[in-house]
């Protein structure tokens, strides 16, 4: 397009959305705020126009594109071990941008267009968000073996330790507290840490108890030291889930990294 008509299509983008769309920063034009709102939105119906009506469609050993992910290190830690591997061989121009949230930021990071893609768990969720499960998890309790004294853990003994919660504001921690309230008890929280990965190890050599998903205690549960069990109060199952916005339906590329993500989710 020439200079004057690129001037004459801005200038009907400004009258269509009531916004100056590119402002002047010093001898540069930027995007404005609404521009960079829209901006997500806009790539994302682009790509889809392409697929439709671009030649041969989707390949991805061809396809040179970034998703970003949101997710815990604990999805990372069950994800991602056999996604990368099969990225790298099928897709190796596909790079991944994985962030971590609340449970809350995932789900407006999905709406807002500023993520690809959410792994989790999602009770709630709004209208336009679609999901996918991928595995059903379980809790499972950790404690140190020589702590406990050669005893094991039922309730009263879970009660009057101390414990250690892995947390991210609004994260499954939450349903195990939930469940205690359920039974008129609750547990005293001795430490609370924001990550899935360094929390199992810190419990050797304590008297605390980690009360976390059992696919996060997989080392543990092969250790000698450590006594893994099951929780001794009914704690719901919760599913795990990849969540989108429904606007990637049309997407073949986001299809492709959706069924790639549940072929590397491990069994059910």
């Amino acid at each position: 397009m020439s200079q004057p008509a690129v001037s004459h299509a801005l200038a009907r983008l400004r009258h269509l959305f009531g916004d100056p769309l590119l402002v002047r920063r010093g001898r540069q034009l930027v995007p404005s705020a609404r521009a960079q709102d829209l901006a997500p939105a806009l790539a994302s119906a682009l790509r889809q126009l392409r697929a439709v009506l671009g030649p041969g469609g989707f390949d991805p050993a061809t396809e040179r594109r970034t998703f970003r992910l949101a997710m815990s290190d604990y999805g990372a830690a069950v994800i991602l071990p056999d996604l990368l591997p099969r990225l790298r061989r099928e897709a190796p121009g596909i790079d991944l941008a994985i962030t971590q949230s609340s449970r809350e930021g995932m789900l407006r990071q999905v709406l807002e267009g500023a993520c690809d893609l959410a792994l989790g768990v999602f009770p709630d969720r709004p209208g336009p968000l679609q999901a996918e499960g991928l595995f059903v998890e379980r809790f499972a309790c950790l404690a140190d073996r020589a702590g406990l004294g050669g005893g094991g853990l039922d309730l009263a003994a879970y009660l009057a330790r101390p414990h250690m919660l892995v947390a991210l504001q609004d994260g499954p921690g939450a349903e195990i507290d939930a469940a205690l309230r359920a039974l008129g008890h609750a547990r005293r929280i001795a430490v609370t840490l924001p990550h899935w990965g360094h929390a199992p190890g810190l419990i050797r050599g304590t008297d605390l108890v980690l009360t976390v998903a059992r696919r996060a205690l997989a080392r543990q549960e092969a250790d000698p030291a450590f006594l893994v069990c099951a929780p001794p109060f009914a704690i719901p199952l919760f599913p795990f889930v990849q969540l989108w916005h429904e606007r990637r339906n049309g997407d073949p590329a986001h299809l492709w990294l959706r069924r790639a993500v549940a072929a590397a989710a491990p069994p059910a």
